[in-house]
């Protein structure tokens, strides 16, 4: 194949996280919004350029009142810093369809490199006949590296909140005519 333009299809992707909570268990919520500037060949992402943008003030634990917590200043800010932002700068092949993409995070007004493990999951035409192409991913980030830090301590000891927070990533696009 060759270098193509793709499309997130919303109503098929997610992004999903997880945190410690109490130091027992985890609470997961994802992110509603999300949009994707993607120019890849899917059967060879090392040239691939990826732009990801997450609206942070969509994000969903299946609670209001955390939420809500989520977006204040304690943590997103979100009045401040309303998306979150992905852009690969280094794309290496692992194993096959297995690639680690590396590149800049952007969240609450701070920047740093990441590397998230990525999987191109197949390819193929929808019923109308449209190019799809589906990805998985999974990575890693402190959320104190981008000033996260609002915590309780534990009357047992440790905190309420982990500082590390797992991403998981469904992708599937479509192939732009």
């Amino acid at each position: 194949m060759t270098v193509s333009n793709w499309t997130i299809d919303p109503t098929h992707s997610t992004i999903e996280f997880s945190v410690k909570h109490m130091m027992i268990a985890k609470v997961k919520g994802s992110f509603n919004t999300f949009s994707a500037n993607i120019s890849a060949d899917p059967l060879d992402l090392t040239t691939a350029e990826i732009d990801f943008d997450v609206d942070v003030a969509s994000i969903d634990t299946r609670n209001a009142d955390r939420d809500n917590h989520l977006r204040s200043a304690d943590f997103f800010h979100v009045e401040n810093n309303p998306t979150l932002s992905f852009k690969s700068s280094k794309i290496v092949k692992t194993d096959e369809d297995e690639y680690d993409v590396t590149g800049n995070v952007t969240l609450n007004g701070i920047t740093k490199e990441e590397t998230f493990a990525i999987t191109f999951e197949g390819q193929g035409k929808d019923p109308w006949g449209n190019e799809k192409a589906g990805f998985s991913g999974k990575g890693k980030v402190k959320r104190s590296d981008y000033g996260l830090t609002y915590n309780a301590a534990l009357e047992t000891g440790g905190v309420l909140i982990g500082d590390q927070i797992t991403l998981t990533l469904d992708i599937e696009a479509a192939k732009e005519a």
